[in-house]
């Protein structure tokens, strides 16, 4: 019995051979079933809407440029979340050279989930920024490799196996990453020792664009 990893392995698959085949709405359906996923990734690392943005659509173009190469080594949703990574850390690094903040209480991606979480309620709203600030001050403080770590397992749902794919690192390396990163953000959201934040709930929260749940791809439109 496949999983549903395998099926939607299989379906992307699919629509590559069939972009590659000069299907003219294949590749269109690969950007429909993953621009969602790939923009919440390039969002948390780079931290800037537009850079997200921007980082999307370069991205895919570069794909659809590059796609006769692609010989499906790999699946298609690493080989694209690779070329994201680098392309959000870059764009962070020159953030950080014109030294301009990555974080502040009107962060996009502090907005869209106070937009989820707390849509009519301003006192919720308020209470949530303050936390998410905190969280996302912690996160984005970790070393660049560990928070890719973080942000692709805890964020989107990647399997150990796929984070190491896409971040080409062994298995054990992620699973280091990802021990010390969550102990660093709990160190670091820690309310002066009287309680911890449950983490998994708000960073789950910062993902939770349109309602879309982890690691659940796009529909495929016919």
């Amino acid at each position: 019995m496949t999983t549903p990893a395998q099926r939607e392995a299989a379906t992307a698959a699919v629509l590559v051979a069939a972009a590659k085949a000069g299907e003219p709405h294949a590749f269109d359906a690969l950007v429909r079933r993953y621009r969602k996923r790939i923009f919440a990734l390039a969002l948390h690392l780079s931290g800037s809407e537009s850079d997200a943005d921007d980082i999307v659509q370069d991205v895919f173009l570069r794909a659809y440029r590059a796609l006769d190469q692609f010989e499906g080594r790999s699946e298609f949703f690493t080989w694209v979340y690779r070329l994201t990574v680098n392309r959000a850390l870059d764009a962070r690094r020159t953030r950080a050279r014109r030294s301009e903040s990555s974080i502040d209480l009107a962060d996009p991606r502090i907005e869209r989930s106070l937009e989820v979480d707390a849509p009519a309620d301003p006192r919720r709203a308020a209470e949530l920024r303050q936390t998410y600030a905190r969280v996302l001050q912690a996160l984005d403080a970790l070393p660049a490799e560990m928070r890719t770590t973080v942000v692709l397992v805890t964020l989107q749902g990647l399997s150990n196996a796929e984070a190491a794919v896409v971040q080409g690192c062994s298995r054990g390396t992620i699973a280091w990453r990802l021990h010390e990163g969550r102990k660093r953000l709990l160190e670091a959201t820690n309310d002066g020792g009287a309680r911890r934040h449950p983490l998994s709930e708000h960073l789950g929260r910062l993902l939770r664009e349109a309602g879309l749940p982890l690691g659940e791809p796009e529909p495929t439109l016919s």
